[in-house]
């Protein structure tokens, strides 16, 4: 007897990176770190955001002393916002990130990404979204043009292929014949 398993379902996270004003020059070497543990690279993007814009994106930290700090900090320079994905993205990131406090990270996790690159609670390098709720919303007000849903896999998969890609190769597959 034959037992018939499906076939594994991957699905691939996604979670919004930003490289701070003031680690913008690291921004290549950083890069370099995140496709090495894993990561692709869906969409980058460098900007300047002004402090009405960092108070709508950290509106969960509105009302907190360090919020008009943060505010100033992130609007002080350009930024770059980054959508990363992989499987488990949003923990694998949050990992290698390490603790929010760049001086507690330089102590307990010192290969993090924020104590090597960061220098306070405040100036702590990189920003990686808390879970997926936060992802969406982070992703979107970046990226507003980007669809956060996760990628089709199995029949939904199929059937994208079915309707749209596959007319659009044989249409192009044929006219490359027909000009040979």
């Amino acid at each position: 007897m034959e037992i018939s398993m499906p076939p594994p379902q991957i699905y691939v996270e996604k979670t919004l990176a930003i490289i701070k004003p003031d680690i913008i020059d690291k921004e290549e070497e950083i890069q370099d770190i995140i496709l090495r543990s894993g990561f692709t690279i869906v969409q980058r993007r460098k900007l300047r955001l002004s402090p009405e814009h960092c108070s709508n994106f950290y509106v969960e930290q509105y009302g907190k002393m360090f919020f008009p700090n943060l505010t100033a900090y992130m609007s002080s320079g350009p930024l770059v916002a980054v959508i990363l994905a992989r499987h488990k993205a949003i923990a694998y990131w949050k990992e290698l990130l390490g603790p929010s406090n760049s001086l507690l990270a330089k102590e307990t996790h010192p290969d993090s990404l924020r104590a090597i690159y960061g220098t306070d609670d405040l100036r702590n390098a990189l920003h990686g979204s808390n879970d997926f709720a936060a992802a969406e919303r982070e992703i979107r007000f970046m990226f507003p043009e980007v669809i956060v849903e996760p990628i089709p896999v199995g029949q939904a998969a199929k059937d994208y292929l079915n309707l749209y890609v596959t007319p659009t190769l044989l249409e192009g597959l044929t006219a490359l014949y027909l000009a040979s």
